[in-house]
C-alpha cells in the first residue's frame, strides 16, 4: 500500500471516496423525514414557534442536499483532483448545515426551550444520525470532523449551560464521544483505503495475468481438482477453434480433447492417446511431454505437471519448424547429400535391421558396386560432371530399390545392394546380372557423353550366420578381385579371397617392418659400353627376402610399397645403400637408381639425393637417376622443377622405359635430361623386322639429335647384340645376355672385363689390362 504524503489520497483513490459521498440517497432522505418530523411533535408540544421554523428551515436544507445529491450522482466521475475536490466541498457545505441544525434542535430542547420530549427526542435522533457518520462520510475526514462538532457541541453547551454539577459532567462527556466517533471514522476510512487499494491491486495483476496469459506463445489450460478447465488462454482457445478462451471453461480433459476432434484439429486415435498420456502425467505429478501431430500437418508438443494447490497445468507450442529441422538433420546425417540414397553408416544399419527378421536359413546377399577409372573423369571433366555421373549412376539403381532390396552410396564412386531374401546362387546371380546391364552403358552427363563401366564384387551367406561387417568386408574383396580380372565384370566371393588378402595384409606387415629395419638387399645389372664391352654403369635393383616365403618378386612388393605409402622409404635406402656401393668401386662406374612417382610428389626427394652423395661421398656425376613417364604425367611442372634442381647437384637424368606407356616426344625436348632408356619392347621383333629397325633407328637418332646418350634394354640374344651394333649403334645396352643381377662385390669384380662372345648366345667375360 502506497505511503500518503500530507494525508492526501492517491487521485485513483480520492476520487472513488468521493464518489461515495453521493451515493444512497434513498436513506439520508429517511433520516431528513424522520428528523423534520420529530422537530414537528416537540413543536406541537411546546407550541414553541421556534421549532416550527427549525422544522421549516430543514425541510429546506433536505430538497437543496437531496438535489445536490441527485444532480453530482447524474454527473459522469470526476477525472482530476480539482473535479474532486470542488464536489467534496458542496457535499461539506451541505453536511455541515445539516449537522448544525440537528446541533440547534438539541441545544433548543436541553436549554432555549426546555421540553422533557424535545430533549429527549432530539438527543435521540441526533445520536441516531452520529451512529451513520462513520458509514456514510468516511470519503471525507473535514465532512467527519465538521459533524461531529456541529452535532456534538450544541449538546455539550446546552448540558453545561444548564449550570447544575450533573448536567456540566454530562456535556463534558460528549468530548472523549467526539474523539470515539471521530476514532471509529478514521479506521473505517483506513479499512476502506485498504480494500480498495487491494481491489486495485488484484484488478492490476489480474490484467497483468491475462495479458502475459493471452500474449504468451505457448497455449496454458490449468484444471482444477475436480479435473475441470479453470484458466485458459488465447492460443488454447485459437488450437481448439473457439472464438474465446472463456467457452473452454468448465470442460474436461477428455472434453477438451473431444473439442479438438470436433474442430478438425486432432483424430479421435491421438486424442485417446493424448488424454492418456496427459491423465497419467497429471496423476502421478512429473512431467510428460507428448507430441501429436495434427490433422493439417503442424506438430504440437504438449507438456502435463501438476502445479500449486493441486491445479494441473497442461501446456502446449507448435514445434513444426523443430520437427522439421530434425528431420532435415536426420535425413543429412542418414542419406547422401548428393544422391539421395542411403549413405555407409544407414546402409549399414538397415542391413542390421533386416538381417535378424524373417526365415534365419533364407539366403541374403550383398553386392558392391565401383565405377572404373571414374579418377579419370574428375581430373579431365572436372567434379561438377563427375558428381552427375554419380547422379545418374544413382539414378539407374534406384531403380532396383524395394522393400527386400536396399540402395546405398558408401561414398566416392562405390555402391552398394542388398537383397534381404536372395532365394538362391541362380537367382541372385541373374539379379546382379540385370543390374549390371542396367547400370552400365552411356549416359549424358553436361552435355558429355560419358560410359558408365562398373565392377563390382558380391557375397551370399545365411540369414542366420551372416554378419553385416563381415558381408562388406567379402564383397569388397570379390570386387578387388574383379578390378584385378581387367574390370567391368562382378564375381561373386570364394574362400579363397579371403586366404589372399589375408596373405596379403600378413605380407604388407612383413614388407613394413623389412623396411624399417632395412632388411633389403641391392643387387646391380651390368649396363655395357658397345665401344669398350665394359660395364660403364649399374642399375640398381632392389630385392626382398622374405623369411618364410623366401626371394619376393620386386613385382609384388613394390607395388604393395606404393599401396602403403612406404615407396619413398625405399628409394632413399636405395640411394643411401648405392651411392655407397658406388663410392667403392672404380671411378669409371657409375650407379644409376630408378625412383618412382611417388618419390616425384614431394621436394624431400632433392634432400634424400643430396644426404646421399654427403654420406658417401661419392661424385654427383657418377650417380645417375632414372625418371620414369609416369612420373612425368602428374605434374609436369613440378616434376621438372625438382628434376632442375637435382640437375643443380651435379647428377645426370635418365628417362626410363620410353617407349611404354603415354610415351611423348615433348619431354625429351623440353626436359632437362642425360639419356633416354629405350624399353625392351622395342627389340624384341628387332632381327624379324625391319619395321621395328627403322621404328627403334629412328628413335635413337632423334635422341642423338638432341644430345641425349641412348641405353637400350632387353638384350637377351646375340643376334639382337650383332643387329644393335652394326645397325643402332647405341652407347650402352643392358640385359640378360650379359648375365643376371649382381652383388655389389660382384660388380667390383667384373668392373675391369670385356665381354667376349665365343658362341652365340653365351657371353664369358675376360680380363682386361
Amino acid at each position: 500500500m502506497p505511503t500518503r504524503v500530507k494525508n492526501e489520497l492517491p487521485l485513483d483513490i480520492y476520487i472513488p471516496f468521493v464518489q461515495t459521498l453521493f451515493r444512497d440517497s434513498v436513506t439520508l432522505a429517511i433520516g431528513f423525514a424522520a428528523q423534520t418530523l420529530l422537530i414537528v411533535l416537540v413543536y406541537l408540544n411546546t407550541a414553541d414557534p421556534i421549532y416550527l421554523w427549525l422544522a421549516v428551515a430543514m425541510g429546506v436544507l433536505a430538497a437543496m442536499r437531496l438535489g445536490s445529491l441527485r444532480r453530482y450522482a447524474r454527473k459522469p466521475e470526476p477525472t482530476t483532483r480539482a473535479e474532486a475536490q470542488e464536489r467534496e466541498r458542496v457535499y461539506i457545505v451541505y453536511g455541515a448545515a445539516h449537522g448544525l441544525f440537528l446541533g440547534l434542535f438539541c441545544f433548543l430542547a436541553i436549554y432555549w426551550s426546555p421540553d422533557y420530549f424535545g430533549e429527549i427526542a432530539s438527543i435521540c435522533v441526533t445520536l441516531a444520525s452520529a451512529t451513520s457518520i462513520a458509514g456514510r462520510n468516511y470519503g471525507s475526514p473535514r465532512m467527519v470532523m465538521l459533524f461531529i462538532m456541529t452535532m456534538t457541541w450544541p449538546i455539550s453547551a446546552g448540558f453545561i449551560l444548564r449550570g447544575d454539577i450533573y448536567h456540566v459532567v454530562l456535556g463534558c462527556l460528549s468530548i472523549p464521544f467526539f474523539f470515539a466517533i471521530r476514532r471509529f471514522a478514521a479506521n473505517v476510512r483506513e479499512v476502506l483505503f485498504a480494500a480498495l487499494w487491494a481491489e486495485k491491486t488484484a484488478r492490476r495483476l489480474a490484467r497483468r495475468f491475462d495479458r502475459a496469459l493471452n500474449t504468451m506463445t505457448s497455449g496454458l489450460v490449468m484444471l482444477s481438482p475436480e479435473g475441470k478447465v479453470v484458466v485458459a488462454n488465447a492460443e488454447a482457445a485459437a488450437l481448439m477453434r473457439v472464438s474465446s478462451a472463456d467457452k473452454l471453461l468448465g470442460r474436461t480433459l477428455r472434453g477438451l480433447l473431444m473439442r479438438g476432434v470436433a474442430g478438425g484439429v486432432l483424430s479421435l486415435k491421438d486424442s485417446r492417446y493424448a488424454e492418456a498420456q496427459l491423465a497419467r502425467a497429471l496423476r502421478e505429478g512429473r512431467g510428460r511431454k507428448v507430441l501429436l501431430r495434427l490433422e493439417d500437418g503442424r506438430y504440437f508438443e504438449f507438456s502435463a505437471r501438476e502445479g500449486d494447490d493441486e491445479l494441473g497445468v497442461i501446456t502446449f507450442d507448435e514445434v513444426t519448424a523443430r520437427i522439421e529441422a530434425e528431420e532435415r538433420i536426420r535425413t543429412m546425417a542418414r542419406y547422401d547429400s548428393l544422391t539421395g540414397l542411403p549413405n555407409r553408416a544407414y546402409f549399414h544399419e538397415l542391413m542390421r535391421d533386416c538381417v535378424p527378421t524373417g526365415d534365419p536359413d533364407r539366403l541374403v546377399g550383398l553386392v558392391v558396386f565401383d565405377l572404373d577409372d571414374f579418377k579419370s573423369v574428375n581430373d579431365t571433366l572436372g567434379h561438377p560432371v563427375g558428381d552427375g555421373l554419380i547422379y545418374a549412376a544413382a539414378e539407374r539403381l534406384s531403380c532396383f530399390a524395394g522393400d527386400d532390396v536396399k540402395v546405398g552410396r558408401f561414398g566416392g564412386d562405390e555402391f552398394m545392394i542388398f537383397f534381404n531374401d536372395a532365394k538362391d546362387r541362380d537367382t541372385f546371380a541373374r539379379a546382379v546380372d540385370a543390374i549390371f546391364a542396367q547400370l552400365t552403358g552411356e549416359a549424358d552427363v553436361a552435355g558429355h557423353a560419358l560410359r558408365i563401366q562398373v565392377s563390382a564384387g558380391a557375397v551370399l551367406a545365411r540369414a542366420c550366420e551372416a554378419e553385416v561387417d563381415a558381408m562388406i568386408v567379402r564383397a569388397d574383396l570379390a570386387l578387388y578381385k574383379a578390378k584385378e580380372n581387367g574390370k567391368n565384370c562382378w564375381l561373386l566371393f570364394e574362400e579363397a579371397m579371403d586366404r589372399a588378402f589375408r596373405d596379403r595384409q600378413v605380407m604388407k606387415a612383413d614388407l613394413r617392418q623389412a623396411v624399417e629395419t632395412e632388411n633389403l638387399r641391392i643387387v646391380y645389372q651390368p649396363i655395357v659400353s658397345m665401344q669398350t664391352m665394359r660395364i660403364a654403369s649399374c642399375e640398381a635393383l632392389c630385392r626382398w627376402d622374405h623369411p618364410e616365403l623366401g626371394p619376393v618378386s620386386p613385382t609384388v612388393f613394390i607395388p604393395l610399397a606404393e599401396e602403403m605409402g612406404i615407396v619413398s622409404a625405399i628409394s632413399a635406402f636405395m640411394l643411401k645403400a648405392a651411392a655407397a656401393e658406388c663410392a667403392r668401386w672404380p671411378e669409371p662406374v657409375c650407379v644409376s637408381v630408378n625412383l618412382s612417382a611417388k618419390d616425384f610428389r614431394s621436394d624431400d626427394i632433392v634432400a634424400k639425393v643430396r644426404a646421399a652423395l654427403a654420406s658417401s661421398g661419392l661424385a654427383p656425376e657418377r650417380l645417375e637417376i632414372e625418371v620414369t613417364e609416369t612420373a612425368l604425367l602428374d605434374d609436369r611442372a613440378q616434376t621438372r622443377r625438382y628434376i632442375e634442381q637435382l640437375k643443380a647437384l651435379g647428377v645426370r637424368i635418365a628417362l626410363d622405359d620410353f617407349g611404354t606407356g603415354y610415351s611423348s616426344l615433348s619431354y625429351l625436348h623440353t626436359l632437362p635430361l642425360d639419356k633416354v632408356k629405350i624399353d625392351r619392347s622395342f627389340i624384341v621383333d628387332l632381327t624379324r623386322s625391319q619395321r621395328s629397325l627403322a621404328l627403334l633407328k629412328g628413335v635413337v637418332d632423334l635422341s642423338r639429335s638432341l644430345g641425349l646418350a641412348v641405353t637400350i634394354e632387353g638384350v637377351e640374344t646375340f643376334d639382337q647384340l650383332k643387329t644393335l651394333a652394326s645397325e643402332i649403334k647405341p652407347d650402352l645396352v643392358q640385359g640378360f645376355l650379359f648375365g643376371s643381377a649382381l652383388t655389389a662385390s660382384g660388380i667390383s669384380a667384373m668392373s675391369g672385363s670385356t665381354w667376349a662372345f665365343v658362341r652365340e648366345g653365351q657371353p664369358a667375360a675376360r680380363s682386361g689390362s
